[in-house]
């Protein structure tokens, strides 16, 4: 696998070559986690959050990788997050969806050149899972069972 160390990215919104998407920027460390470069993969369409009802063990507002694990290994039907890990792209399969948190540091860096509802990993309740509108970054909590976009991401380490 490609790492991001001594590499220079491209503009912010262009096409990063081999790395499967366009440049979406730094997200800065927290906690544990070291920063990355976000790389943001192809809208994959319109699907479900899943799971209405039951709490799912995706509660991290910023790591959505954690997240997306969580909900593929707890067995259960989330067609968000397995359209994301499915989604592959210039030979890299370690796509996810993203927490709230990395999908807000995306419309910082590309507002106006993504439209409409995404999903992020990040649950609010049994029955409510996070969206971000990107016409305005609002982020709201949405029904588990409404269909919004999937936007898959991966990560750069810097």
């Amino acid at each position: 696998m490609n790492t991001a160390t001594n590499i220079q990215p491209p503009a912010l919104g262009e096409v990063w070559p081999g790395q499967g998407g366009i440049y979406a920027g730094v997200m800065p460390a927290r906690g544990d986690t070291a920063a990355y470069h976000l790389i943001l993969g192809d809208e994959l369409g319109r699907f479900e959050w899943g799971q209405y009802g039951d709490e799912s063990p995706a509660t991290s507002l910023i790591d959505g990788k954690a997240n997306t694990l969580a909900l593929i290994e707890s067995g259960g039907d989330y067609p968000a997050a397995k359209a994301a890990v499915s989604h592959e792209a210039d030979d890299h399969a370690d796509f996810y969806l993203p927490a709230a948190a990395e999908l807000y540091e995306i419309w910082l860096n590309l507002n106006g050149k993504i439209e409409g509802w995404v999903w992020s990993s990040s649950q609010r309740s049994a029955y409510y899972a996070f969206g971000m509108y990107f016409v305005d970054g609002t982020q709201y909590y949405v029904v588990k069972i409404n269909e919004l976009r999937v936007r898959p991401v991966r990560r750069l380490p810097i």
